[in-house]
Parts: structure tokens; C-alpha cells; sequence
């Protein structure tokens, strides 16, 4: 694992679209692998920002996002499909049929999960895929105690990150319990990984993964099972270490 430790937030965001650019401008045809959430939102602009000034184009990439809420139409205003929508789609030149995000209302989740993975492995492998960390050590939505052999499955939201995320929500109420969410094993099928913490609060995330020691619970110890992985932290992410 490669560590890459910047000032602030934004130093951060900026090296991280630097590589996915590279990757875009090395194979025009790149899959990408996309996140949600706050951790991405600076990378996303900053993408934006690669269109309309330094040329950058992703007319033919496509795009295989993490996970969805169960439960939420894709034009709900919480959805990942609005999120991926509002903060990069919309403002980029990509085929919105090169994008792929989970069915969160499919009828049968579980039938949603095997389409999902085969979408995974027909339009990919993903060429780069980002992620972010969640406090308990989650990635995507791959919660401590998850099977490193697990595929795109549907989880339990556990009470932390339901709680992390209400901040987006009316009240914690409101926050849906389940998600469908590509899983680790899907996660390390990709070619390279970018993983991006920042902020005091993951501290004691990016401190456990660094320790290197790899445990089912902590999910993102598993990335140290991928042979290229570059980690991109900020100075507060990275106090603890």
C-alpha cells in the first residue's frame, strides 16, 4: 500500500483526480469505480474542474458505483443515484448508460445483487476503483464481520453508520436500515484501488489500517490482500499513526 499524506482536504481531493485522470487519459475506455458520501465530493469537483479546463473526457468510460440504499427510488433526493447525479454526472460528458448504480427498489434484492456482480464483470474489471473508510473500518457498505469472499450482497446498516449518515436525512428515522453494496471480494477484483480518509474523525481508521494487521472486523484491512493500493490521507486522517 502506497501512503500519500497531504496538508488538508483539498491537497487531498486534488491528487486524487490527478490519477483518475491519468487513468482516463492512459485508456479512454476506463472503468471507474465511484463512491459516495462526503469523502469524494472534492475529488468529484475537481473532475469537474478536468472537463471544462485541462480537456479531460469521459464520453467513453463507464462508471460502476459502490452501493444503494434498499428502499429509495432513484430520484429520491438521499439516493446514490441523485448523489452521483447532483455532485458528477450532470456536469461531466458521460453516458448516463455507461453509469451503473444498484436498484434500491428492485423487487428482489437479492436477484438485484447477482445482476449487479455480473454487470461487475461484464463492463469491467474496474481500472480504478475509490473508496472512502468508514469510521468502524467499512468500505463501501461492507460493515465489520463481513465475509472477505463475499460478492454484491444486501447488508444490514449497522447503527454507527446509520447514525453517520443521518446528517443527510430528517432524522435517524428516516435512514434506511438495508443496502445492496458490492462486496470485498468485488472490491479487489479491481486493477487498482484509491482510498481516501480525511479529517480527525477517521483518525483512528487510518491508524487500524495501518497497523496492517488483517481482520474480518475491520474490512478495510483486507485491502492489504490487493498489490495496489494507494492510500491518500490528510494531516488530521493521519494524527494518529
Amino acid at each position: 500500500m502506497k501512503v500519500l499524506v497531504f496538508d488538508n482536504y483539498d491537497e487531498a481531493s486534488a491528487q486524487a483526480a490527478q490519477l483518475v485522470e491519468a487513468q482516463v487519459l492512459e485508456n479512454a475506455q476506463s472503468v471507474l469505480g465511484l463512491a459516495t458520501g462526503s469523502t469524494p465530493i472534492g475529488l468529484y469537483k475537481n473532475l469537474i474542474e478536468g472537463v471544462k479546463t485541462r480537456g479531460v473526457s469521459y464520453k467513453n468510460v463507464s462508471t460502476i458505483n459502490l452501493d444503494e440504499y434498499i428502499g429509495l427510488p432513484t430520484d429520491h433526493s438521499e439516493s446514490y443515484h441523485t448523489f452521483m447525479a447532483e455532485n458528477l454526472f450532470n456536469h461531466i460528458d458521460i453516458a448516463i448508460d455507461n453509469t451503473y448504480v444498484p436498484n434500491g427498489m428492485a423487487v428482489s434484492p437479492e436477484e438485484e445483487c447477482v445482476r449487479y456482480e455480473e454487470i461487475i464483470d461484464r463492463v469491467g474489471p474496474i481500472d480504478l476503483q475509490i473508496l472512502g473508510i468508514g469510521t468502524n473500518g467499512h468500505i463501501g457498505f461492507n460493515e465489520p464481520g463481513t465475509d472477505p469472499e463475499s460478492l454484491t450482497h444486501v447488508v444490514e446498516l449497522v447503527a454507527s453508520t446509520r447514525e453517520s449518515n443521518a446528517r443527510f436525512f430528517p432524522s435517524i428515522d428516516d435512514v434506511p436500515t438495508h443496502a445492496v453494496t458490492t462486496g470485498i471480494k468485488s472490491i479487489l477484483k479491481s486493477k487498482k484501488i484509491i482510498l481516501i480518509a480525511s479529517g480527525a474523525s477517521k483518525a483512528e481508521a487510518v491508524k487500524q489500517l495501518l497497523s496492517k494487521e488483517i481482520s474480518q472486523d475491520f474490512p478495510a484491512s483486507y485491502l492489504w490482500n490487493h498489490d495496489d493500493v494507494t492510500l491518500i490521507v490528510d494531516q488530521d486522517a493521519y494524527s494518529l499513526v
